[in-house]
């Protein structure tokens, strides 16, 4: 039996320049970071040569193109496995909610598989894989941070350049500051789960009307990523606010008016800014908060659930292998 963890992810600048129809031409960048909310794939040999997928249902079928879970029949197609195993995934917290389970599930997924074979595989070509898995072959409307943050973990600027490389950066802060920056950062669950394919699908279609938009997101990202390494940590606050002003122009759904009431509230709390992670439509508010404004803001948002986390350093790896 192997175990599989791999982190989920917040992203706190440059979503949307990571859709390849933007950085193939553009060129694109995110900071972002892996958190310690996993999700865990299990897989073992089974008696016989079907195959079992666990998930919020069970599947149990003989060929692998009969499998419903479309990320996990991609992924034994891509790694090779052809029967007899038993694959089951759980996560820490619901899809669909803008931490980027899908694509950690298919890092993981992958990740599980070509372990249980015997193979090695490096992050790169786990997150390139996932890609080709989630974007290329089931055309989902998406872009490429979040496979490359499950794989890599910690905190990371990418680099997404139009030949289609990506530079994958770590932000190194001094014990001190990366603990301030945990502190500062507050997570609360909206109650709201959505689809998100129709409002990245809606996202994509206005690239080319967004392009001055996006390229004042990437070079936030910029900003951002100098910000963090000279410590001034507060100017992520002022950041996130202006960016969240800007995304909310890419699609019609990413926010709301529960959604701008919760973060208003927040924001008279005294939160120097924050956004919805994700997508957008629900999911989770992320807020960025001095230390002595922390409680004033869980006040304000009271009726919310906070969801504590701190930043992760490790991508996806294996936490227990066992063979006979």
């Amino acid at each position: 039996m192997i175990i599989v963890q791999t982190p989920l992810r917040i992203s706190f600048f440059g979503g949307g320049t990571d859709f390849p129809s933007f950085f193939s031409t553009e060129g694109g960048c995110v900071l972002s970071s892996a958190i310690d909310k996993y999700i865990f794939v299990t897989i073992k040999q089974r008696f016989d040569d079907l195959l079992r997928i666990g998930y919020t249902r069970t599947e149990l079928v003989d060929r692998v193109d009969r499998i419903e879970h479309e990320l996990i029949r991609e992924s034994l197609l891509k790694t090779g496995l052809q029967k007899g195993v038993e694959i089951n995934t759980t996560g820490d917290i619901p899809a669909g909610s803008g931490l980027g389970s899908s694509s950690t599930v298919t890092v993981g997924a992958l990740h599980a598989m070509y372990a249980y074979q015997n193979e090695i595989v490096p992050q790169e070509r786990l997150a390139r894989e996932a890609c080709e898995i989630e974007i290329d072959i089931l055309k989902k409307p998406i872009g490429i941070q979040d496979q490359y943050i499950a794989a890599y973990g910690d905190l990371r600027f990418f680099e997404f350049k139009p030949d289609g490389q990506v530079i994958a950066e770590k932000i190194d802060l001094d014990p001190g500051l990366k603990n301030r920056l945990n502190e500062n950062l507050l997570l609360f669950f909206t109650g709201r789960t959505r689809k998100a394919d129709h409002i990245l699908a809606e996202q994509k279609n206005n690239i080319a009307k967004r392009l001055e938009v996006l390229h004042n997101m990437k070079n936030m990202a910029y900003q951002a990523r100098e910000e963090l390494q000279k410590g001034n940590l507060d100017a992520l606050g002022s950041l996130l606010h202006e960016s969240w002003q800007l995304k909310k122009q890419l699609a019609s759904q990413i926010s709301n008016g529960e959604i701008d009431n919760w973060y208003n509230r927040a924001m008279q709390a005294g939160a120097l800014g924050g956004k919805i992670t994700g997508a957008g439509g629900g999911g989770f508010l992320l807020l960025y908060c001095r230390t002595g404004k922390r409680n004033a803001v869980r006040e304000a948002l009271r009726n919310l659930r906070e969801l504590p986390f701190r930043l992760e350093p490790d991508g996806t790896k294996i936490i227990f292998n066992y063979r006979r």
